[in-house]
């Protein structure tokens, strides 16, 4: 029985009875067989394993947690209902790679669903097909999708036969950095290294001229290697200062595709997302009709079914073209789900059961936008120190809270011991708005709130990144009284925009923000 509350501007699915059959669908809907699921492991850790768990005791499923010798004082082994040690003897990462065990503790305590969450094992399609040789299913596309979609060569082939715009690059991974110089010849500079088997910003390197060429193409190939396994590239034409837009899709196992719209991940350091904003601000309509439409028409061409992402790269004349597609629950998936009001995480358990998007309903004509949420990165960074990594004891930790904000987090606790061993990621901060002053102004707000000891953070970035969204190109916020100051946005007098000093760039026109913005 589907169960609703009443919210401001509509109805809100609140979730589905569960009942071990299905109700009935539309005489249209192709009906395969549902299976309730009733336990689900997470093969990861940190934030995300606690998120799915949650989601997973709002349905009534019990839930598994597996940790590796490191992390045997981590939170996401507290939140589940039972916890099991893998990788024993294993290097920290290698620990959450190593498929045999993960599967084993599946098979031996009655698993129904593995959910991968993001990173490790999540765009694997050897861990897909393994789940499904062993009866557990994998809460996520089938294996073949995962493999077609991981391997970046593929995914363009078949955005180029869907009538996708691709940038320009190599049909197949590269053998030699001869073919990268031949590249070079036919394209010019700037171009740019990326991993065939892999995301996240591993393995990509930027080159701009032919003495930067050998030494790119080692680096990005031991980056590959080294995260993926796999140190297979390919090259693309590097397009300077674009956007970054991403498109949230989710499909069943009877066709049917929608999009929950876009998210804008334009703020990056070293190819690595900083801040998030759904909707994209600024953006042109029209556009965004076409990127959503192509990221439709691509899933259609591959039979995708369940969560995904569809990542473009939007030039400064508003041409957009196919970079690759995720095949899982992303990072950032917390706006989306802020501004259409869609549980992601249980719509992926449910097209797993079995369920159609329409049982859930979930049809396109229904998702709507409602505001503007931002995440932001909090992590365990020392700026002194170019950003790397810190690591010890948090001594001291206050969060920023109140309406609108949400935190996302695993470690992000007085006495919790940061690992050197794992992502920086401390806690994901997401405000949510009625327009994109409103979440900055919140943003903002809860990010000055934070008070962290015993570890450096990345706050002050991202809060100085956070308010600069809400002004339009070459402006930033600003003192009412200033010269030639203006409202960002109607009913927003607290977020107000002058002009930028002459070194800034704009974060939303480049992917790589600049150092001056940084500090």
């Amino acid at each position: 029985m589907l169960k609703f509350r009443t919210v401001h501007g509509g109805l809100r699915l609140l979730g589905i009875r569960r009942t071990s059959t299905a109700p009935a669908a539309s005489p249209n809907v192709r009906r395969l067989e549902y299976k309730p699921i009733k336990k689900v492991m997470v093969a990861n850790r940190g934030e995300i394993a606690i998120r799915v768990f949650r989601a997973c005791t709002e349905l009534g499923i019990r839930t598994v947690a597996v940790y590796s010798e490191q992390d045997t004082g981590q939170m996401h082994r507290q939140k589940a209902d039972e916890a099991y040690l893998i990788g024993r003897g294993l290097a920290p990462v290698q620990a959450y790679l190593h498929i045999p065990d993960i599967i084993k503790v599946a098979k031996e305590n009655n698993v129904d669903a593995v959910h991968p969450g993001y990173g490790f094992l999540s765009e694997r399609a050897d861990f897909a097909q393994a789940c499904q040789d062993a009866g557990v299913r994998f809460i996520g596309p089938s294996p073949e999708v995962v493999r077609k979609m991981g391997d970046k060569v593929e995914a363009r082939a078949i955005a180029i036969a869907a009538g996708v715009p691709v940038v320009p690059g190599t049909d197949a991974p590269i053998m030699s950095l001869q073919e990268a110089h031949e590249f070079s010849n036919t394209y010019g500079f700037p171009i740019i290294f990326k991993a065939a088997y892999g995301g996240g910003g591993r393995g990509m390197r930027v080159v701009h001229s032919y003495e930067e060429l050998e030494e790119n193409y080692t680096r990005a190939y031991s980056e590959a290697l080294a995260a993926f396994g796999n140190g297979a590239l390919f090259v693309e034409k590097f397009i300077e200062k674009p956007r970054h837009i991403e498109v949230q899709i989710l499909g069943d196992q009877y066709g049917n595709i929608l999009h929950l719209y876009e998210r804008d991940c334009s703020i990056q350091r070293r190819h690595q997302k900083v801040v998030e904003i759904a909707p994209a601000a600024h953006l042109d309509p029209q556009l965004r009709t076409r990127l959503t439409s192509d990221s439709v028409k691509l899933a259609k061409q591959v039979g995708y079914e369940n969560a995904g992402t569809v990542e473009f790269l939007v030039d400064r004349h508003g041409k957009h073209y196919f970079i690759e597609v995720n095949s899982r629950l992303q990072v950032e998936h917390t706006v989306t789900e802020e501004i259409t009001d869609v549980d992601l995480v249980h719509a992926q358990i449910h097209v797993a059961e079995g369920r159609s998007l329409p049982d859930l309903g979930l049809r396109q004509e229904n998702i709507r936008i409602n505001g503007c949420a931002i995440q932001c990165r909090v992590t365990t960074e020392d700026p002194a120190r170019s950003f790397q990594p810190d690591t010890g004891r948090i001594e001291v930790f206050r969060s920023g809270e109140g309406m609108g904000i949400r935190l996302d987090n695993a470690s992000a606790f007085q006495g919790a011991v940061i690992s050197p061993h794992y992502d920086s990621l401390l806690v994901k901060v997401i405000a949510h708005g009625k327009d994109h002053p409103t979440a900055a102004t919140k943003m903002s707000r809860a990010l000055a709130e934070f008070r962290v000891r015993g570890v450096k953070v990345r706050r002050h970035l991202a809060q100085r990144l956070t308010t600069a969204w809400g002004c339009p190109h070459g402006q930033e916020p600003g003192r009412p009284q200033a010269a030639g100051a203006a409202h960002a946005g109607p009913g927003s007098p607290a977020l107000v925009c002058v002009p930028l000093p002459a070194p800034m760039t704009r974060p939303e026109t480049s992917t790589e923000v600049s150092s001056t913005l940084l500090l």
